[in-house]
């Protein structure tokens, strides 16, 4: 039975309040450049949030609004309700929501709201007759905590690539946090070690692109929050050790069909993959330097993009290698057929990074461009002049090209929207001027008793 304007499905979130007697809510939202933001309510406040939203100054998020317009309202979805895992009973209990952002002045969605942003992506899909499934695989290093809680880069363990104990010392942390994420509704599919030492990867299930970029929050919220009761520092900086793999976030992404098949498939295909598929995999290589900007967001992201660390740095595809941009995984049956963007990393603001290859795919069918062949070879072991023949560019170097990328392409930037492109450009070229004008420890080993 629903009370008023509530639905039944916030209603069904109002009984579980009650059955599971949650105490506090964290109505979560995302700035710009993806920090998870959250105001916490009593719990009895959730029949409120519902039907009026919860107002809070807009002014003091990253990218949002400025002083003089600064009241805002959250909106929570109910379809995101979870119980959060780490606290205990004697803490009391709690829960979280994802919220929209909406002006309070129109009424309307806020056009700074990152998850806004994607949703228009899934409409232009929408209208198209697609329906969007993403999989990312964000990947994460675990570092010791020194004396006083404080992070360093100190790697738990001497782990490799699906490495078992006791080289894996933290195949414990990864089984709670397993645990952690599927008491939050996830289905996950593998976890293991990865390459490097003290870096690990948990797998989760494919789902429609909103859901999967809320899950990415949440996954980062977990892992986070388990490691550090178990006295460890999770990080998803790309590239925090010099030298070895750094971090991606390697995303799956298919189009399916509003009767439910998988546009990317064609079994009569040489490579299992639809004329459709082709087109979008090709918008995405056509945008390639401009979603740079927004799924390697950071000046640390161009440290894990270079040759040799399994990382892409060629715009490319192919159906056998890794050191393509795009790769076509082997699917074993017709709904598995997908395309992998290897570049993301996962620093990036997944709402925005899942709507940009989501826009730059489209943009790809509706203009019907070509998929040039795939590239068999290993791109590392090419020479300039072979990439010149294959017609194989290369990703922006650094954060500074790929802002201006961004600003070029007027197909990614007006995907983002005007608000979130001048506030996301403005943020990114002062933290690369920032980087530009810092003396480094490499500089001052190198330089300081040199010259």
């Amino acid at each position: 039975m629903t009370s008023g304007n509530i639905t039944e499905t916030e209603q069904a979130v109002l009984d579980e309040i009650d059955e599971k007697d949650i105490d506090f809510l964290r109505l979560q939202f995302t700035d710009i450049l993806g920090t998870v933001k959250n105001v916490s309510v009593p719990a009895r406040q959730a029949e409120k949030a519902f039907t009026d939203g919860i107002y809070f100054d807009g002014s003091s998020i990253e990218g949002f609004v400025r002083i003089q317009e600064s009241d805002m309202r959250l909106v929570p979805d109910p379809d995101t309700f979870a119980v959060l895992p780490w606290r205990n009973r004697d803490d009391g209990c709690s829960a979280r929501m994802i919220c929209d952002v909406y002006n309070t002045s129109t009424g309307e969605p806020f056009e700074g709201d990152p998850r806004y942003v994607l949703k228009q992506a899934l409409d232009r899909a929408h209208e198209m007759g697609y329906t969007v499934n993403a999989a990312p695989e964000p990947e994460f290093f675990l570092f010791e905590e020194d004396e006083e809680g404080r992070a360093t880069t100190r790697t738990n363990d001497a782990g490799g690539y699906f490495d078992l104990a006791p080289k894996d010392l933290a195949s414990d942390v990864r089984r709670d946090i397993i645990y952690g994420l599927e008491n939050m509704g996830f289905e996950v599919e593998a976890s293991h070690h990865e390459v490097a030492e003290g870096q690990h990867e948990i797998n989760f299930e494919y789902d429609d692109a909103l859901t999967t970029a809320d899950n990415v929050g949440t996954f980062r919220t977990v892992v986070r929050a388990i490691a550090a009761q178990h006295d460890y520092h999770a990080t998803f900086m790309p590239k925090p050790i010099p030298e070895i793999n750094g971090s991606g976030m390697h995303t799956h992404i298919s189009l399916f069909t509003e009767d439910g098949e998988n546009a990317f498939h064609d079994g009569d295909d040489e490579f299992d993959l639809s004329g459709t598929a082709k087109s979008f995999l090709a918008g995405i290589l056509e945008h390639a330097p401009a979603i740079t900007a927004v799924a390697n967001p950071t000046v640390n992201s161009y440290k894990r993009l270079v040759p040799g660390y399994e990382a892409p740095v060629y715009v490319a595809w192919s159906d056998r290698n890794r050191s393509a941009l795009i790769r076509k995984p082997a699917a074993r049956v017709p709904a598995a057929s997908r395309i992998e963007l290897r570049s993301p990393d996962p620093s990036c603001n997944p709402y925005l990074a899942i709507a940009v290859m989501i826009h730059a795919g489209l943009d790809g069918i509706e203009q019907d461009l070509e998929a040039p062949d795939p590239v068999r070879d290993n791109i590392y072991e090419f020479d300039e002049a072979k990439r010149d023949e294959h017609g194989i560019e290369t990703l922006p170097s650094n954060l500074g090209e790929a802002v201006d990328a961004l600003e070029e392409d007027d197909a990614i930037s007006g995907a983002l929207g005007d608000h979130i492109t001048s506030k996301f450009v403005e943020a990114k070229r002062q933290e690369f001027e920032e980087y530009l004008i810092d003396v480094s420890d490499w500089e001052l080993d190198r330089y300081l008793e040199t010259f």
